[in-house]
């Protein structure tokens, strides 16, 4: 009766029920000061960058461009997740609208794209700077740095939109998303009917940031052959695309965390496992990747530190 019910009313009128937190009272307010803790320490690491490399004209090279816009698309990401989760545990239930529902998927989604899209620029700046120093200034000009960074996020942006779109068009059968928030795929398996669309629009993403990884590894993979080669080589390396290395690893770690609970979710783990599955990337990349930068890159050490001490 219910999926009938569901079937007739317009998509607009649906409420989603999330995975229930489950939570005493005390957990509550514990977890509520633990994840605003955590959310005001990614502010801050991440404006503290950003606003550095903005201030430090020294800065305003390529590398520290692509890290500034890493940082601003972290606070971007976690603001699709933190403010609803944190009105959720004062909540009695966990319930999202479809608008806000659509709205929180395409965020998150376009969140993690475009961060795969900026560490592919990191990658390709550190492959022309080392591999190929005499053609970098040609390269790697400002008005091309610009381009770069708008197709960084215009990409990942108009990709996701469609692909929302195309998941915002079926009729819904359903309205429980076994997730503490939502993303595209699981409001699709909740459609009545299969839709082509749905299909063939994630796979054309999938493999469009398919080739985005692998270039990213190819262009490493040249970076560590070539640093094998020469002792100038391999500081470089370890001074600038050693924070690289790490933060991909990171990200990779995180969202395969995720993939794993997408493909593994419904197994007898215990929620607070699949929860932090499923929350990694939102939680691990937007705070290591401003502290790792910031200790490893020395001009940033070194600019933090005299805003600090003036």
């Amino acid at each position: 009766m219910g999926r009938r019910t569901l079937i007739v009313m317009d998509n607009n009128s649906v409420v989603f029920t999330l995975t229930p937190l489950n939570l005493t009272a005390n957990n509550r307010l514990t977890i509520f000061a633990l994840t605003c803790m955590c959310y005001c320490v990614i502010w801050m690491a991440n404006v503290t960058i950003i606003v550095t490399i903005i201030v430090n004209k020294n800065l305003h090279e390529p590398m520290y461009i692509f890290l500034c816009n890493l940082c601003i698309n972290g606070l971007y990401g976690t603001a699709g997740f933190y403010p609803k989760f944190l009105q959720a545990l004062l909540s009695s239930t966990h319930v999202i609208s479809y608008a806000g529902c659509m709205l929180q998927g395409f965020v998150l989604h376009s969140s993690s794209c475009a961060d795969l899209s900026l560490l592919l620029l990191m990658a390709f700046d550190r492959y022309v700077a080392i591999c190929h120093p005499l053609n970098y200034n040609s390269v790697m000009t400002k008005e091309k740095v610009g381009i770069f960074v708008f197709l960084a996020w215009f990409v990942p942006i108009h990709l996701v939109l469609i692909g929302s779109i195309t998941t915002a068009l079926p009729r819904l059968c359903g309205s429980h998303i076994p997730r503490i928030y939502c993303i595209n795929l699981m409001v699709g398996k909740l459609a009545c009917t299969a839709s082509v669309a749905t299909v063939i629009v994630p796979a054309f993403n999938y493999t469009i940031y398919f080739f985005h990884f692998v270039f990213i590894l190819f262009s490493y993979g040249s970076l560590i052959k070539n640093c094998l080669k020469s002792h100038e080589n391999r500081n470089k390396f370890m001074q600038t695309c050693l924070p690289h290395v790490i933060c991909l690893f990171i990200f990779i770690f995180s969202a395969g965390l995720d993939l794993l609970y997408i493909r593994y979710g419904n197994t007898n783990l215990s929620q607070s496992v699949k929860n932090f599955m499923a929350i990694a990337y939102i939680l691990i990349p937007p705070i290591t990747h401003p502290l790792i930068y910031g200790m490893k890159l020395t001009q940033i050490r070194k600019s933090i530190v005299q805003f600090f001490l003036k």
